[in-house]
């Protein structure tokens, strides 16, 4: 028998608010342990939550970009689990009444379109984080930091409509883009800012009955996402096929061991014992507020790339090679300002992503000016300079400050176009180099290059390399002996 997977996603996303959804504290998780804590994010007797109006309207901006319907009235409830990192004993969050419902994400993979229907949004406060390594004492101790506890997420639940697992890690790729776009979260995975559950199940080709479902936790990166996905379809399909019954469970995702593990039995939502929170009222959303943060959404990563294919003549690959860059916006300014779409893809590419890499995190695009890159490939595209000469002045232009046209005059870089000073140029390097003459008149002609190297360096760059190469070529071939 053949069977198929079943997989739906939970996304948790942090939100970028600057503190935290029931409290003033930062939100800054990675300050001393319990630096960022206070009476209500601790949870002790007395204290009341206050709802974070800058993480409703985030969670709403999530909530539009995936095309869900905002509800105007929505309800907190505590969620009741027992666990060290969560000082109340209950998480609030939302449960019957969320603050959003029945979105969709839409995109094209392996060749054919996928709808992925979001059955929630809801707003949900983080717990606190147990450390199990890195102390004196840590085999046989856990330690506690609250700092993450209170901090505001989002939860992003899905319809099972996912039937691989490069269908799912593809999903959560674009929600990541869509998320990090709309600047609500920072996408972080390994600071664990977004993380993913899985919920899988497998079943026989050609039924429409869902087995029996095993939820993977906490797989914050897409090659777990994928790996651990591979694994358990695996897994329930030798179970099923030996004759026996997949279990129920909550598992997780050793990366080491390659295999998932059972972590406990799966909990359903009677076990959480939910009921409305008393401390909270219902968060009431009008509709003039939800039209204004539909107004503000900047472009989605999807109509952005399709927008600047069709706009600047670029392929969806490039485009990519764009993305990767992080300078999108920095390259629609420089298309802009020099009006090269072509010249500027290729420098902000190269050159410009070769000094990102170069500085990592002390890299300011501000030091290079839209405006002033656009002067420079003025400049090449004019012949006014080499290619050369302008990564040159490109390096000038971020360690100085001054402008291209600037820097050329100053460092006396302006090509030499005038063919009597260059021929002239041309036949003292083939007077110096006649065993380079002698090869090219034998077919050798792979000695042009070094011809032209010679002129250049004798012209200390300044030559236009176009005119010096028709220059040689009429030399050469005037005396090649046939």
């Amino acid at each position: 028998m053949q069977y198929e997977p079943v997989i739906g996603l939970e996304i948790h996303a942090h939100l970028l608010t600057a503190t935290k959804v029931f409290c003033g504290c930062s939100t800054r998780v990675e300050a001393p342990p319990n630096s960022n804590v206070c009476p209500v994010c601790l949870g002790l007797p007395g204290a009341l939550p206050v709802l974070n109006r800058r993480a409703v309207d985030d969670a709403i901006k999530a909530a539009l970009a995936l095309d869900c319907a905002v509800q105007p009235r929505s309800v907190f409830a505590r969620k009741n689990y027992f666990y060290p990192d969560l000082p109340k004993g209950y998480q609030i969050s939302q449960y019957e009444q969320p603050l959003a419902v029945d979105g969709r994400l839409e995109f094209a993979h392996g060749g054919r379109p996928l709808r992925v229907g979001i059955i929630r949004v809801h707003l949900e406060e983080d717990a606190g984080k147990s450390l199990h390594e890195g102390f004196a004492d840590s085999s046989y101790r856990t330690y506690l930091d609250f700092n993450r506890s209170g901090v505001p997420l989002i939860e992003i639940v899905t319809h099972p409509d996912l039937r691989s697992p490069a269908e799912a890690g593809e999903f959560f790729r674009r929600l990541r883009d869509i998320l990090v776009a709309i600047g609500v979260s920072d996408g972080n995975m390994e600071e664990g800012s977004l993380r993913c559950d899985a919920n899988v199940s497998v079943r026989a080709e050609g039924t429409t009955a869902l087995g029996v479902k095993v939820e993977v936790k906490n797989l914050n990166s897409f090659r777990f996402l994928q790996s651990a996905l591979e694994y358990e379809i695996d897994r329930q399909t030798r179970v099923l096929s030996a004759g026996g019954r997949v279990r129920q469970e909550t598992r997780l995702w050793d990366s080491a061991a390659h295999e998932t593990m059972s972590m406990r039995s799966k909990e359903e939502a009677h076990d959480y014992r939910y009921f409305p929170e008393p401390d909270l009222p219902p968060a009431v959303v009008s509709a003039e507020r939800v039209a204004a943060l539909r107004a503000a959404l900047p472009e989605l990563p999807d109509a952005r790339r399709n927008r600047m294919m069709a706009a600047h003549g670029l392929s969806a690959r490039e485009v990519a090679a764009l993305e990767a860059t992080d300078l999108v916006g920095y390259f629609e300014e420089v298309a802009r300002a020099s009006g090269q779409a072509r010249g500027a893809f290729n420098w902000v590419s190269g050159e410009v992503a070769r000094k990102k890499n170069e500085l990592g995190g002390a890299f300011d695009v501000a030091r290079l000016p839209a405006a002033t890159l656009a002067e420079l490939l003025d400049l090449v595209s004019k012949g006014a300079i080499s290619s050369s000469q302008a990564k040159q002045v490109l390096e000038a232009m971020y360690a100085t400050g001054r402008s291209a046209g600037e820097l050329v005059q100053a460092r006396g870089l302006v090509q030499v176009d005038d063919r009597e000073t260059l021929r002239a140029a041309v036949r003292a390097v083939l007077d110096q180099h006649a065993d380079a003459v002698g090869q090219y008149r034998k077919g050798k002609t792979g000695t042009l290059g070094f011809l032209v190297g010679q002129v250049m360096k004798s012209t200390g760059g300044t030559a236009n390399p176009r005119v010096v190469n028709e220059l040689l070529r009429a030399e050469l071939d005037a005396t090649t002996i046939t």
